[in-house]
């Protein structure tokens, strides 16, 4: 059985995402309300019901809708190379690179809103995951240093939980994309491959 093609309004719905990702990363979301989003945007408030029922859930569809297409992104990356290295190198950068646009004011917005940090709890989660998973991948090929992968996974994911929570950012001043740029030094030069 075939796809059906998107609807216009399902073609609507992705655009209204992608120019709601860009205002709240740029400028965050709780200083929005629906009226504004409406003006911002140059459609009715009716129109941005297209993406979700309340002005809530329009940010937590946003967040994800972020969130998803980042991992998109950096999942291509790492299809682009067979080498394990350079497929770990690319995740952690990627991630890094993901995260540069957003700004404070969005990381404050986040943490300020709880099923939106969800969200990035969830990512979170899932990227210390597929972090463990590309460092099995590199062990088990014997380009990585023969390393305890759980350990590393589970370490890596402590460091991805501050960097989420701001805790490395209180505790260095680094920006989350920044953290993630050591993060990736860390584990690479851990693991005996330098960068």
């Amino acid at each position: 059985m075939r796809a059906q093609p998107p609807t216009r309004t399902d073609l609507r719905r992705q655009e209204l995402l992608a120019e709601l990702t860009t205002l709240f990363l740029r400028e965050g979301f709780s200083v929005f309300s629906l009226a504004m989003l409406a003006e911002r945007l140059h459609c009715s408030k009716t129109t941005l019901y297209l993406v979700a029922g309340s002005k809530e859930q329009i940010v937590v569809a946003t967040v994800r809708h972020y969130f998803r297409t980042a991992a998109e992104r950096i999942e291509t990356l790492v299809a682009a190379s067979d080498d394990p290295v350079r497929r770990l190198r690319g995740y952690l950068l990627g991630v890094s690179a993901e995260l540069k646009p957003a700004s404070e004011a969005f990381y404050a917005d986040l943490t300020a809103f709880a099923p939106a940090d969800a969200v990035y709890q969830e990512n979170t989660v899932h990227a210390a995951r597929r972090v463990r998973e590309l460092v099995d991948e590199g062990v088990a090929a014997g380009v990585l240093r023969p390393a305890h992968a759980a350990f590393v996974g589970a370490a890596v994911t402590q460091v991805m939980t501050a960097i989420q929570r701001g805790d490395i950012a209180a505790a260095t001043g680094l920006n989350h994309a920044d953290a993630y740029r050591e993060l990736t030094d860390l584990v690479l030069n851990g693991l005996g491959t330098g960068t």
